[in-house]
């Protein structure tokens, strides 16, 4: 059956989905990745996080299975937002309306909440997070992991269930208020992002010189000289370095990681970094 003609053959309008579907439309919403690949990218697990509120919905057979066949389409949008699409898709199915229709307004909102759920979460949220509860970690407590998760995650689930029932309620309507400030939205959230990525870089870059020059009784100190020119001016330039890495020589984000590695252990090996100040003579190591 070609895609085009396909058309349902009941269009009473079904009736309302019951709160308990519609949460486990929401709780199935998390593995809506689990499936991705490269072809139709989220349309597997996207059929499979909406199929009990189409079952609810199309009771005839054939028309369930048209609807299926629709909704596993190409699909990619952004995780934590899924639900807003879920909520839209459904109430237009829910009165039966043209399924090119539904096609339209499916591929006209996962778009937008793209760019606005990565400049909420990935450029925002989640490096924020990160950085306070990272410290928290290095300095022993395990209130650190325990709280990105609740912190992420109860965020996660707060939006998934509150998109879900909002977009039901809304339906096309939703549309609307995604798409009519979307762009500037998205451009805040990113300069918000931005902001506070590079204020993390300098609270929270630990990373200095541990050496000195000798100078008589008053060894120079060259971290000391570097905070005189600019504080934090070498978690700057390993910023800088790694975003040149992925911009530029189009590295990965592992390739990174394992640079910082080697510089780490090889800089740690003679003496470079240091939380203390360290001589430019070598130390003799000591079991």
């Amino acid at each position: 059956m070609a895609s085009e003609a396909l058309t349902y053959k009941d269009l009473t309008p079904a009736q309302p989905l019951d709160k308990k579907t519609l949460n486990q439309m929401v709780w199935r919403c998390l593995m809506l990745q689990a499936s991705f690949n490269y072809e139709r990218m989220q349309a597997a697990g996207w059929l499979w996080s909406i199929l009990p509120g189409l079952e609810k919905i199309h009771t005839n057979k054939e028309d369930l299975s048209i609807s299926m066949q629709h909704n596993l389409e190409f699909f990619n949008t952004h995780p934590f937002l899924v639900t807003f699409v879920m909520g839209i898709v459904l109430s237009m199915e829910q009165n039966k309306a043209d399924i090119n229709s539904i096609r339209a307004v499916r591929v006209a909102a996962m778009g937008p909440l793209g760019g606005i759920g990565d400049a909420l979460f990935w450029f925002t949220l989640v490096p924020i997070t990160a950085g306070i509860t990272a410290n928290q970690a290095i300095n022993g407590s395990w209130a650190g992991p325990i709280m990105f998760f609740i912190i992420v995650f109860g965020v996660e689930m707060l939006l998934r269930f509150y998109l879900m029932y909002w977009s039901y309620d809304m339906g096309m309507s939703a549309i609307e208020v995604l798409t009519k400030n979307a762009r500037e939205f998205t451009h805040a959230a990113s300069l918000l992002g931005v902001f506070v990525v590079g204020a993390l870089t300098c609270n929270y870059g630990a990373t200095t010189l541990g050496m000195s020059v000798p100078n008589g009784d008053a060894p120079v100190v060259i971290q000391e000289k570097l905070d005189g020119i600019l504080p934090a001016l070498i978690p700057l330039a390993f910023t800088l370095m790694c975003y040149q890495l992925i911009k530029n020589k189009k590295w990965t984000p592992t390739k990174c990681i394992l640079l910082f590695l080697v510089i780490g252990v090889v800089g740690c090996m003679f003496g470079i970094w240091s939380g203390n100040y360290t001589s430019l003579v070598p130390v003799p190591w000591h079991a």
